[in-house]
């Protein structure tokens, strides 16, 4: 029996009981609910991208400063600059196509011109003749 509960190795086996076991309990529910599974989903999808990024991407993983309010100041900082940074994606979508757009207008313009000038050589070389 006694190998049957702890393997092959391990000589006792500990169990924990904590005074906050109610408290533990009444958070599993919460968290195992239909809202709680929600809240999970949204917070996923909203804000835990954004701490990967800074941490991953933008050197957040470590704040050097004394205090929670220089701590508070970096970290909004940081979410400026990431704000920012993707505001900036944004703006150079809407630049490209409208640049794709001045694109198209600028050669039916000359396209159009020189259909013009081609007319107008044909017409003046029809005119000396």
């Amino acid at each position: 029996m006694k190998r049957q509960c702890l393997g092959k190795t391990a000589q006792e086996k500990k169990f924990s009981v904590t005074y906050y076991r109610e408290e533990y309990e009444r958070n599993n529910q919460r968290v195992n609910s239909k809202r709680g599974r929600y809240m999970k989903s949204k917070r996923q999808s909203t804000v835990e991208p954004v701490f990967g990024t800074l941490t991953q991407f933008m050197g957040l993983r470590k704040i050097n400063t004394i205090g929670i309010q220089q701590a508070n100041k970096v970290t909004h900082l940081s979410v400026i600059a990431y704000n920012l940074k993707k505001y900036l994606k944004f703006i150079s979508k809407v630049v490209r196509s409208e640049a794709n757009s001045l694109t198209t207008y600028l050669t039916q313009k000359i396209n159009n011109i020189w259909g013009e000038i081609s007319w107008y050589n044909l017409f003046n070389n029809i005119e000396m003749r």
